[in-house]
Parts: structure tokens; sequence; C-alpha cells
């Protein structure tokens, strides 16, 4: 796999990875019972994006050595 070829599988892993973890731990406006006048009542009371991208980060990394290591051996 050429180093082009890696970043590109990366970029797409970590995206897929990243649209999984966005939901967990968001708590609503409603939920925690603090509207503000003029928002959607369903819009996150806080997202915490970046340590959701770090934690993205990590999983995708993982999940990349093991797509490396299996296109490493794979014996066509």
């Amino acid at each position: 796999m050429t180093i082009a070829a890696a970043l590109a599988v990366y970029f797409v892993i970590w995206w897929i990875v990243l649209f999984v973890v966005l939901p967990f731990g968001v708590r609503s406006q409603v939920e925690a019972g603090d509207v503000t006048e003029g928002t959607e009542p369903g819009a996150p009371v806080l997202p915490g994006l970046l340590r959701k991208a770090w934690i993205t980060t990590a999983i995708a990394a993982a999940i990349f050595v093991l797509v490396w290591y299996g296109w490493a051996n794979l014996d066509l």
C-alpha cells in the first residue's frame, strides 16, 4: 500500500468512525432543562467535539492497523 493510499484509507475510516462516535454522550437542551430561547430544543448542550475527535483518531488508528495488516498479508 502506498503512502497516498494509506492516507486515503485512514481518512475514510476516520470519517466513518466519527459519525459512529458523534451521538455518544450528547444531552439535548430539553434533557438538561436549559432551553435557550430561539434555538432548537434538541440541540446539544455540550457536544464535546474535541474529545470526540481524539477518540475517533484512536479508534480509527486501531482499525487502520488491522486493515493495513490484512492488506500486507493478502496473497494474490
